[in-house]
């Protein structure tokens, strides 16, 4: 008898296993960067549905019922916070208001930027020109650092026993993103203090700007739903030809035909996609967000040096 128990043990171990693998904790994170991190530090564990998929744009979501059908079948809610996602909160009513939440951004200090108004889609930025917090803080490798940490904890809190596996995810993704943040500043040094300087589709890269020393120049503002008057765009053509900026860029979930225009104007050219608020698809040039740094590396700092490409 003990020695069949002894044969079974290990069969009736992997059939824990095995149910325990086919019923991972259910979370649903509000868009693509923050569901790509929480899939990172959760591993089988989790089973993750992003709100706002990649290449889409979270200023202007449009929820479906089938969003709230998984808010409802959800057992952790991911938010960036910081008014990022403010549709959010209605879907979570919608939902019956019971899942628990955990905000990535918590604890970090936001910049402050200049308001937009009400973009619509109930979007609310605050009255024009009044200072409002900016959300986009992942832009900053190490508030990136902070965003893990306080995912694996709202992980751990959900789902205990596997806290050692979350835990241990988060510390290796740390790392990863601390080393990332060093190679980040090593290229934008490479270029001459007086060429950082970058025009963008809408202003989603202060804390990058903050953090690694790079001037960004949006004709829209905080909401990509903000339209710019030709006097905003004539006078944003204006200065790229007197300081010669050569780094202008689309975003990914942007309309390009601002920047086309602006670039016309200019006499410059579109030298490609940044990922801003939106990963690409897998197979896509920034699927991940470690993926999204090195991708926008990539084009921002030879733009910047004004090299061909």
């Amino acid at each position: 008898m003990l020695r069949r128990s002894l044969f079974l043990a290990p069969l009736l171990l992997a059939a824990t296993q095995a149910r325990a693998a086919a019923a991972p904790l259910r979370v649903v994170a509000s868009f693509s960067i923050l569901a790509d991190l929480t899939r990172q530090i959760g591993g089988e564990r989790v089973a993750v549905r992003a709100l706002v998929g990649p290449d889409a744009d979270a200023h202007s979501f449009s929820p479906r019922p089938s969003d709230v059908a998984a808010l409802r079948e959800a057992q952790l809610v991911v938010r960036n916070g910081l008014g990022f996602e403010p549709w959010l909160d209605r879907l979570l009513g919608a939902a019956g208001g019971k899942v628990p939440a955990v905000v990535a951004s918590a604890g970090i200090a936001p910049r402050a930027m200049e308001g937009g108004g009400d973009h619509g889609h109930g979007h609310s930025h605050g009255k024009p020109g009044a200072p409002v917090a900016d959300p986009h803080a992942w832009q900053d490798l190490k508030n990136g650092q902070a965003y893990v940490r306080n995912i694996a904890a709202g992980l751990v809190a959900a789902d205990p026993e596997g806290a050692a596996l979350y835990n241990a995810n988060a510390e290796a993704l740390v790392g990863r993103l601390a080393a990332l943040d060093g190679w980040v500043r090593q290229q934008v040094a490479s270029v001459p203090a007086a060429r950082r300087k970058v025009v963008t589709s809408h202003d989603a890269f202060g804390y990058f700007a903050a953090a690694y020393g790079v001037q960004f120049r949006a004709p829209q503002g905080i909401s990509t739903e903000g339209e710019p008057s030709a006097r905003a765009v004539a006078a944003l053509a204006r200065q790229l030809k007197a300081e010669g900026i050569t780094a202008v860029f689309i975003e990914n979930m942007t309309n390009p035909s601002l920047l086309d225009r602006l670039a016309a104007e200019a006499g410059v050219r579109v030298r490609g996609r940044l990922f801003s608020d939106a990963l690409s698809a897998e197979g896509g040039p920034a699927p991940g967000y470690e993926a999204m740094f090195r991708h926008n590396l990539g084009l921002l700092v030879p733009a910047m040096k004004g090299e061909a490409g």
